[in-house]
């Protein structure tokens, strides 16, 4: 099947954070902003989902489930999922992990929250490296624990790990646990071998937690190979993996994670802190279970189209606004922009875009942890079409300000 990603689909009254949500999200601090453009005007480049609809066979398993009309509670009893992810994943990067260590929650956010708690005491602290998604420092906050950041390296628009800084932050002895991303958000890294077993070692050394966050895996450029920290680490104890196909197959809003844990009494205990008890949406449950059973022509469709939006976009601005700095990254659909040679005055430029060219996008240390200053994270699963008239208004924009300037 030829799936069409060059499809604008209408998504006003779906109670959708992307639509309707983006004011209280991106513009909280600034309650009475009033913009010259009307929400339907907006060009939505901000937050992770996709303007992509959901692969028709992952719809046709939900209208299968649906078409069972009791919908109570669920929990999964028997290996049928669990075959269906240990077969993509054995499939896509030459893993494997024994069903006893999978478990669930309603996302990778929530998980990391609970995982924080359970992981490192009062006194201890959390290792991160940065610029790095705001929700890594939160999870952090929300349990009272000290955050630590080992700055990446900048290499012209390249990113690498400061392995002389990151273990020197790491022999710390109240450091306990490192929430470590791959492929990496918002840089887009994917971290190679080498840089992967390095970390590795650190880890081992001096015996932390690690969290390996890899919700973007399955979103690599083509020719690119996503290696599982796990597969680097096969024996160490103090691993967590999560994964999803919630950015993978547009399904953030079906609520439901992977959560691999081989420690066995932080598995128990991670399970009996479960707020929802161990219970499972059915509905989200069979559209999971359909993407790894089923999206995989879909997945490769999707990693072209995205391919070719990343090159146009570097391509854009390379020809219209040359002083910025972008990359195609590894992996994401994600783009990393460097904007502090041509906005090097503006403090807020998520508020700046919206205002001057009705474009919703994330940026700054407002939005990420540290070492964001003067960076934009713009989003580009769209149709091209709209993804165009981004980019266009986004450089008029920047021309504009350089003249009133």
């Amino acid at each position: 099947m030829q799936y069409n990603f060059d499809e604008i689909i209408d998504r006003k009254n779906t109670r959708s954070q992307n639509v309707e949500g983006f004011r209280s999200y991106l513009f909280r601090d600034y309650p009475e902003v009033d913009f010259p453009f009307a929400d339907d005007e907006f060009i939505r480049m901000w937050v992770a989902d996709m303007e992509f609809a959901v692969a028709p066979e992952i719809c046709q398993a939900i209208k299968e489930r649906v078409d069972q009309r009791i919908f109570g509670y669920t929990k999964i009893y028997d290996s049928e999922y669990y075959k269906a992810l240990d077969s993509w994943c054995k499939r896509l990067y030459d893993w494997s992990f024994p069903q006893e260590e999978l478990t669930f929650s309603q996302g990778i956010i929530p998980a990391l929250y609970e995982l924080v708690a359970d992981t490192v005491a009062p006194e201890e602290k959390v290792l991160i490296t940065t610029p790095a998604y705001g929700f890594f420092k939160h999870a952090a906050e929300f349990n009272g624990r000290e955050l630590v950041c080992s700055g990446l390296k900048r290499e012209g628009d390249n990113f690498t790990i400061d392995f002389e800084d990151l273990e020197k932050k790491a022999s710390d002895s109240k450091v306990r646990l490192l929430i470590w991303c791959n492929p990496h958000n918002p840089t887009g890294r994917v971290w190679t071998e080498e840089e992967l077993k390095k970390v590795a070692g650190i880890v081992e050394r001096y015996d932390l937690w690690v969290i390996s966050d890899e919700i973007h895996c399955d979103l690599i450029r083509q020719g690119k190979k996503h290696i599982p920290l796990g597969k680097i680490m096969p024996e160490y104890k103090k691993l967590v993996t999560c994964m999803a196909a919630s950015k993978t197959f547009n399904m953030a809003g079906m609520m439901f994670s992977n959560i691999i844990i081989r420690d066995k009494g932080l598995r128990k205990l991670f399970r009996h802190n479960d707020k929802t008890v161990g219970g499972i949406n059915p509905l989200s449950l069979a559209a999971n279970q359909a993407a790894y059973e089923k999206g995989g022509e879909w997945l490769e469709q999707l990693k072209a189209y995205l391919d070719q939006n990343f090159d146009y976009t570097v391509n854009f601005l390379k020809e219209n606004v040359p002083q910025v700095g972008c990359q195609v990254p590894d992996a994401t659909y994600l783009a990393w922009v460097d904007l502090n040679r041509v906005l090097p005055d503006v403090d807020n430029l998520s508020l700046f875009f919206a205002q001057e060219a009705g474009v919703l996008l994330e940026g700054g240390d407002q939005l990420f942890v540290k070492h964001a200053k003067g960076f934009i994270r713009l989003n580009l699963a769209m149709p091209r079409s709209i993804l165009t008239e981004g980019l266009q208004r986004i450089a008029a924009a920047i021309d504009k300000h350089k003249v009133v300037k």
